[in-house]
């Protein structure tokens, strides 16, 4: 693939998953402000519906994606020197990879409790 087609992935990605957290957030909104559940056991069980919690995990990743794909473009872009870069996208990517696991291992403990 040329460098030309990976940068039109990434613009491409960037825009779906801007489009898909825009509309979840949205959805999150009116449930927020129109029928929130009342408290624990409600929560819980809006959590743990099979929609609800696939439609979480996707928002969560898209955010984590968005997130990767816009910080990895502003560090290739302004750090020049390559160690730091490497270091800091190594720093910025188990990150990531650590909020998608802490946020799926929520997701799963809810369904499963």
């Amino acid at each position: 693939m040329s460098r030309k087609a990976s940068g039109l992935k990434a613009w491409a990605l960037q825009r779906l998953t801007a489009i898909y957290i825009g509309l979840f957030s949205l959805y999150l909104l009116l449930v927020l402000l129109f029928a929130a559940p009342g408290g624990y056991i409600e929560w819980k069980a809006w959590l743990g519906g099979s929609l609800v919690s696939v439609a979480m995990l996707l928002y969560v990743l898209s955010v984590l994606m968005h997130a990767w794909i816009g910080v990895r473009d502003v560090l290739i872009d302004y750090i020049h020197p390559i160690a730091i870069r490497a270091a800091l996208l190594g720093v910025v990517g188990l990150s990531l990879v650590a909020m998608g696991l802490w946020a799926a291992q929520a997701l799963i403990l809810v369904r499963l409790a």
